[in-house]
């Protein structure tokens, strides 16, 4: 009989070894999946997680542990390991987007957090690892998995082996897949692909001894992202993104490409060049952007095998952790027995999907390295003269907002009417590069989408189209989807449609 799932391996009846031995079996302990099985055992489930690697071990990161991420850590009882282990928190940025455009803030607090973090992923991943094994999963590491196996149609274990010893089965009521983004397991299942867009960016990072910062730096300019972030053991990460279509010409000189992008930075390239570069440099244009249908019958996926994208947005470590609360929540409420396991994963999906669907779309947009319209830099300077107004756009970023949720009309009205009411203008004022055309003052009192009343709760936006004036659709405001989220995936998920 063939494999249901690609090249799963269907297990005949009396040849499993280990049957019923594990209700969960975690291939990939990273991240996304030492967090799982931390979670699960700590709901009393019996969990094997394998890894091919031992920790601990470096990987190619976004490096940026988001302040949410950061609170997750913290409810988690971890987030201590990692400052005692010298992470610097991280509570200011400073925002460069060219032009003029300037702006220092902080980080809004988010259940109790206040600061994110840039740690080593030696460090990170084997704190969760650990954490994994004190709760009670089983770890092993350096363990290769060949193959999944089934019966009928139903994932019923994995197949490998550790290093140097010969292959075994072991089986389990669930199988998660949080093996990254080219997931085995994700392939073996034929996980079904939705809302991919291609690759946009290659990134380029690595560390450097005598760069001190005293916060966070980003910077953006045409075509080029840049952050750097204080690390580990005194170095600073120096992070760069470009479009795709460069990486042809830049890997002939990769380092050359990543230092002209520091010097298109204020004096970034010169106080990179003063210090010493403590590793290699990093580059990956390895950046796929898609979700993947994340739940089957005895399988699931988890952090970058179920949802993946560019690394501009540096959100990755934090999504993988969200991903990992909210599934093992899933699964304990359906093995547990609360409710049926399927029920629980298909409301997985579905707040799996709107959770991260804005930040998705702010990701693909920044990845687009568009220069910023007229009506975005407006914005952006409207932004720029308000420091509470700042820390707000910082936490959009962050995530800490979810973006769909800041970057709307109702937010572009209050900030750009709290400008015009410190100025004490009732003039007319013309939306200069917005193709909403114009805002005009009306009667009424309504507050913002973003819940917020006040300066702008008498405006109304209005189009004024030969003679007449119309109500405008809050995605007039060209570039910004009312903000800088733009629509890059369908009107809906798979998992809403069902």
């Amino acid at each position: 009989m063939d494999p249901p799932y690609g090249s799963v391996w269907s297990v005949k009846e009396g040849g499993v070894v280990g049957a019923d031995r594990y209700d969960v079996i975690v291939v990939g302990a990273r991240i996304a999946g030492a967090a799982t099985a931390m979670l699960l055992a700590r709901h009393g489930l019996r969990v094997l997680v394998v890894d091919r690697v031992s920790f601990p071990s470096d990987t190619v990161s976004s490096h940026q542990l988001q302040v949410p991420g950061a609170a997750l850590l913290h409810q988690w009882g971890l987030l201590g390991k990692l400052t005692s282990a010298g992470t610097p928190p991280v509570r200011r940025v400073h925002f460069d987007a060219g032009a003029d455009l300037v702006m220092d803030g902080r980080f809004p607090a988010y259940a109790g957090v206040d600061a994110l973090y840039s740690p080593r992923r030696t460090l990170l991943d084997s704190i969760l690892v650990d954490a994994a094994r004190e709760a009670g999963a089983e770890v092993r590491e350096n363990f290769r998995v060949t193959q999944l196996t089934a019966a009928g149609d139903w994932v019923t274990g994995i197949r490998g082996s550790a290093r140097g010893s010969a292959a075994v089965t072991e089986t389990a009521s669930l199988v998660i897949g949080a093996d990254g983004k080219r997931s085995f397991v994700a392939g073996a299942v034929g996980a079904r692909r939705y809302h991919e867009q291609p690759a946009r960016s290659f990134a380029s990072y690595s560390y450097w001894a005598g760069v001190p910062v005293s916060s966070g730096e980003l910077y953006q300019r045409p075509g080029r992202a840049v952050a750097v972030f204080p690390t580990n053991d005194g170095l600073t990460m120096v992070y760069a993104a470009a479009p795709m279509t460069e990486f042809a010409s830049a890997r002939a000189d990769l380092e050359g490409h990543f230092l002209r992008t520091l010097d298109l930075c204020g004096d970034l390239g010169e106080r990179v060049r003063s210090g010493s570069r403590a590793e290699r440099l990093r580059t990956t244009p390895d950046q796929p952007n898609m979700f993947r249908w994340p739940h089957g019958p005895g399988w699931a996926l988890v952090g970058d095998a179920g949802v993946v994208m560019d690394s501009v947005s540096a959100q990755g470590m934090t999504s993988a952790m969200r991903d990992a609360s909210y599934l093992s929540a899933a699964v304990a409420a359906g093995l547990g027995g609360s409710r049926p396991l399927a029920s629980a994963m298909r409301d997985h999906q579905r707040r799996r999907d709107q959770s991260i669907s804005g930040m998705y779309d702010l990701t693909l947009r920044l990845a687009r390295f568009d220069p910023p319209t007229r009506g975005q830099r407006r914005f952006l300077a409207a932004v720029a003269g308000d420091q509470q107004e700042i820390d707000r756009f910082l936490g959009a970023f962050a995530g800490i907002t979810p973006p769909d949720k800041y970057f709307t009309i109702g937010t572009t009205l209050r900030i750009l009417g709290r400008q015009l009411t410190t100025r004490g203008s009732r003039r007319r004022m013309s939306c200069s590069g917005l193709p909403c055309g114009s805002l005009e003052e009306h009667p009424g009192d309504s507050a913002g989408e973003d819940g917020h009343s006040g300066e702008l709760g008498h405006r109304q936006l209005q189009k004024v189209t030969d003679g007449r004036v119309q109500q405008e659709s809050p995605q007039c405001v060209d570039g910004l989807d009312a903000g800088m989220v733009g629509r890059e995936r369908s009107a809906a998920s798979p998992a809403s449609r069902r």
